[in-house]
């Protein structure tokens, strides 16, 4: 529980500065509050002198030099990671600062189903019984956990933080897991020091022990990943593919791996119209109980529904996986994405900015017919309203 600051004390002089890309916040304080809106990366210190709390994404660096001298009392980021916000520095100066955790991990969810799904039916690969290896089993990482068991897949969980306070039981080493996986994908957060540090995580040494043919994702932070060792990963007998929403030196990627890649798009994998609702939704209801706004329990009343909701599926001689793939479909066409980036890299924040509606699987209900019950409970599992 955050402690409040009385609104009736401070509500005159209030005023707080956001990222103008925050969906759907304008309009939720302006009652209560002198809004401002910028771009993320015009965000300054001169911006923020007579602010008293800042939302933003991750493209504002909420460091030192930015924040000291200001009067900033409240940062809250509408996103799941929090590396781009010096937090020692917030703590040491009493800026309280709160993120946004598991807001997108759905859209997360629907993203690595799309692209799984992609690759096996191009690459003909069953996945059924092949093994996935899920390092970082946060709220995300659970989510796909969830997926690939439906899928029939083998699961192997890397999560050492978790396993330090579960015990080990259900998680495995990361050397075992990059030997043992045909596809590893990455859920970690970026922690440049540590005892859990991730920068560079996958480097030439962690490439080289992954299973020959093997398939490599990431969607959680480019630094995770060497550049270079990636790059090199590929060849024969080695990476087989891989599929990459994030990259190093956002928004200057690498157009040599971008071109190398299975998939490739411009950091949305969490960018669904959902994700973002619910990453605003806290980010408000987290400032409204600290600053003692009367607001509670806002969420956005304008979400846009997809525009075709109703998804009809005959499973005639259809295998589940086959079903599932028409159901993800529907809702999303990771292609669509992977082409545009490709057409227009030099568009990377733009393609953020800009991008498209995207519901989720629970805004979607699926009529089947000819379909067992275990392709019914599968796509349940997943969110799916389902008719039969």
């Amino acid at each position: 529980m955050l402690k409040s600051i009385n609104f009736h004390q401070i509500s005159d002089i209030m005023k707080i500065v956001a990222d103008d890309k925050i969906p759907f916040l304008k309009g939720a304080l302006e009652p209560f509050a002198e809004m401002v809106y910028l771009p993320g990366k015009q965000i300054d210190q001169e911006s923020l002198r007579d602010a008293d709390a800042l939302l933003i994404r991750t493209r504002t660096k909420c460091t030192e030099s930015l924040l000291a001298g200001t009067n900033i009392r409240y940062i809250g980021t509408a996103t799941i990671g929090f590396d781009h916000i010096d937090c020692q520095f917030c703590d040491k100066n009493n800026i309280v600062w709160v993120n946004a955790p598991g807001c997108n991990s759905s859209s997360v969810q629907q993203y690595i189903a799309a692209a799984l799904l992609k690759m096996s039916s191009e690459t003909r690969m069953n996945l059924r019984k092949k093994t996935i290896g899920i390092i970082g089993v946060g709220n995300v990482g659970s989510k796909i956990e969830t997926f690939a068991r439906i899928l029939g897949m083998n699961v192997l969980l890397n999560d050492p933080p978790r396993a330090r306070i579960e015990g080990d039981d259900k998680f495995a080493g990361l050397n075992k897991l990059l030997s043992d996986s045909d596809i590893v994908t990455v859920h970690v957060p970026l922690n440049i020091v540590g005892e859990d540090l991730t920068y560079h995580l996958f480097d030439e040494s962690t490439f080289r022990k992954m299973k020959r043919g093997s398939w490599f994702f990431n969607s959680s932070r480019g630094e995770v990943t060497d550049t270079s060792a990636l790059i090199n990963a590929f060849g024969p007998g080695r990476l087989d593919g891989a599929v990459l929403d994030v990259w190093e030196n956002e928004p200057d990627i690498d157009f040599d791996l971008m071109r190398k890649a299975f998939i490739a798009t411009p950091h949305i994998a969490g960018y669904s119209t959902d994700g973002k609702a619910n990453g605003t939704a806290m980010v408000v209801n987290s400032l409204c109980e600290y600053f003692n706004f009367p607001l509670k329990n806002w969420y956005p009343a304008n979400v846009s529904e997809p525009t075709a909701p109703e998804i009809n599926i005959d499973g005639n001689s259809k295998s589940d996986e086959e079903i599932i793939r028409e159901a993800v479909f529907h809702t999303y066409n990771v292609t669509e994405d992977d082409i545009k980036f490709r057409l227009l890299p030099s568009d990377f924040e733009k393609q953020r900015g800009d991008y498209p509606l995207r519901r989720e699987f629970t805004s979607y209900s699926v009529k089947l017919v000819n379909c067992n019950n275990k392709s019914q409970i599968a796509l349940e599992t997943l969110g799916f309203r389902v008719n039969v």
